[in-house]
């Protein structure tokens, strides 16, 4: 008696809630790679973008200038640039109020607080998907396994 114990004979000869478990954790795969990928060139492109304006930052240029490039440039603005736009647009503007340097100085820091929050939410997006995946899968599969036995 010749028994195929090839990998397609044994799914498609396994019950349809074991094929379903099968489906759903290679779709839980594939989406986890492709999150992995994504976070990984954004990650390289937030690198990127942080020592570029570090450089042009501590170059000793005119931070007005500066500021005017950055706030000149249109939508989202990676990390550094976006702390530093909100950062000095707060400061200029409670500055022109002759604001108390203290209240000056907290209100620039409050900006960049929101901004470094929002910068970071946009890094950490789609972790808990991640996080989720890969603590429920070996559980997902192992009671696919004990169903596919019984």
């Amino acid at each position: 008696m010749h028994t195929d114990f090839s990998v397609l004979k044994l799914i498609t000869d396994a019950s349809i809630l074991v094929q379903f478990i099968l489906a759903l954790l290679l779709a839980a795969s594939i989406a986890s790679w492709a999150i992995i990928f994504r976070k990984r060139r954004v990650l390289r492109e937030a690198r990127e973008a942080v020592d570029a304006f570090e450089k042009r930052f501590w170059s000793g240029g005119d931070l007005s200038a500066i500021y005017r490039e950055v706030s000149a440039r249109e939508g989202d603005k990676p990390g550094m640039e976006a702390l530093f736009e909100s950062g000095f647009r707060e400061f200029s503007r409670l500055r022109k109020q002759d604001a108390d340097t203290g209240i000056v100085l907290e209100g620039a820091r409050r900006a960049m607080r929101v901004a470094q929050v929002r910068e970071v939410d946009r890094l950490e997006e789609n972790l808990a998907f991640l996080a989720t995946v890969g603590s429920t899968s070996p559980y997902v599969g192992l009671f696919g396994t004990v169903w596919g036995i019984m």
